[in-house]
């Protein structure tokens, strides 16, 4: 197949296109469905792109793309499983989109940091009376007291 296109969004203005010699694309057999077909063809599709070795980021997207996806990442590797549909092509299709969208969702910019407000008096007002009600409700679900 063709290059990588990562539509254009926060942090990538103008988009960004992975070669397709840096993306590593292995077939398997797919546990999913298939009919008779299921055990013959290799339409699961594993695609791989080593995030470090990339010419299609610069170091601040590097580093940016590595220390988001970190827990994701195999050394400095990113795969992706694509096995929902028959055919090999739409697998194979599938997974370069779900590549591209985390590759644009990691190279978004932090959004900015919440300012710290307190809660306002008449909410704790609105809080504490909802707990009281609540504590009623559960008060009169006890045991009648035993009279004696």
């Amino acid at each position: 197949m063709s290059e990588l296109h990562v539509s254009p969004g926060p942090g990538i203005p103008g988009g960004l296109i992975v070669p397709s010699g840096e993306l590593l694309e292995r077939f398997s057999r797919s546990s999913g469905p298939g009919g008779q077909g299921v055990n013959t063809t290799d339409s699961r599709v594993q695609l791989s792109l080593d995030l470090a070795a990339s010419s299609a980021f610069n170091d601040r997207q590097r580093e940016r793309v590595l220390s988001r996806l970190s827990e994701r990442l195999v050394g400095t590797t990113i795969t992706i499983d694509a096995s929902e549909h028959r055919s090999q092509r739409r697998n194979r299709t599938a997974a370069r989109e779900r590549l591209a969208e985390i590759l644009r969702e990691a190279l978004a910019p932090a959004p900015p940091q919440r300012r710290a407000t307190r809660p306002t008096r008449g909410s704790q007002r609105r809080r504490l009376a909802a707990k009281r009600r609540r504590g009623e409700i559960k008060n009169d679900r006890a045991r009648p007291a035993a009279d004696d």
